[in-house]
């Protein structure tokens, strides 16, 4: 695994915004009270833990369904206002998967964002897209996302931002790390990518992300089809229609801690 880390851990981080899509909000990892939870609330807690009692204040501005310029339009100017010591920036994905989009476009567009963010806060953290060889519905679109993180990483070297680098999150691979859409986390996959965040910054972390998962028995052919066809009736097909219709997951969402406050 590539090490990304920019801090010795000793320095602590007061404030977090998070901003994003769908990734970030925490889609897949739903909390008790119906809201979802996600990996940048559970990394949250993590830097909680290393400060003061309610004196770390945290913020996740993210949106279901945001593309990148809806991101930088709606939540950039609003992490700039905030200042925090640190921000996540994960934006691009919703782009790279539309038909005809060209990552190289949409990198130029990210960098112009991250350039914009890194001259107001304390730490720009941005995140690579996810290795999508064993995602289904993804799986074709391997290239244009390998693309786009070799831009992401290129722009974080320039702009001496830490880099959340999921790619190379081998655990992330598996079935178990993703919900029943097949297109986000599960609550575990969530977990696992909170604490790879934290080791990017040198944080001492409870669990190690990459653990190896328990070995299942395999599976029958038949057990396979049967889950493929469940899923394209209830997941893909939807997905497509809201595409055809013009239509996001994120209509009438607002974000869900849009002010920096304490855990």
């Amino acid at each position: 695994m590539a090490d990304d880390s920019r801090t010795d851990g000793t320095g602590a981080i007061g404030s977090y915004a998070a901003i994003g899509d769908s990734f970030t909000e925490g889609v897949g990892d739903p909390g008790p009270d119906g809201a979802f939870v996600g990996w940048a609330d559970r990394f949250a807690v993590l830097l909680d833990d290393r400060m003061p009692e309610h004196t770390f204040r945290y913020a996740n501005l993210a949106v279901r369904g945001r593309l990148l310029d809806q991101i930088v339009a709606e939540q950039v100017p609003r992490a700039r206002e905030l200042a925090p010591d640190l921000v996540t920036f994960c934006a691009g994905g919703n782009d790279i998967i539309r038909p005809g989009s060209d990552p190289d476009d949409v990198a130029e567009r990210f960098e112009r964002a991250v350039a914009d963010l890194t001259g107001a806060v304390g730490t720009v953290m941005v995140t690579t897209g996810f290795d999508t060889r064993g995602v289904p519905v993804l799986r074709h679109l391997r290239g244009k996302i390998a693309t786009y993180t070799a831009h992401v990483r290129a722009i974080a070297d320039r702009y001496d931002c830490p880099v959340l680098d999921l790619w190379s999150l081998k655990s992330v691979q598996d079935r178990r790390a993703w919900d029943g859409d097949r297109l986000h986390l599960s609550p575990e996959g969530h977990t696992r990518v909170a604490l790879r965040a934290a080791q990017v910054l040198g944080l001492d972390v409870p669990a190690d992300p990459d653990q190896e998962w328990p070995v299942l028995p395999p599976r029958a052919p038949f057990e396979v089809r049967r889950d493929n066809v469940q899923w394209a009736r209830e997941h893909l097909v939807p997905w497509i229609g809201r595409r055809l219709r013009g239509e996001s997951s994120g209509d009438h969402v607002a974000a869900k801690r849009p002010d920096l406050l304490p855990l």
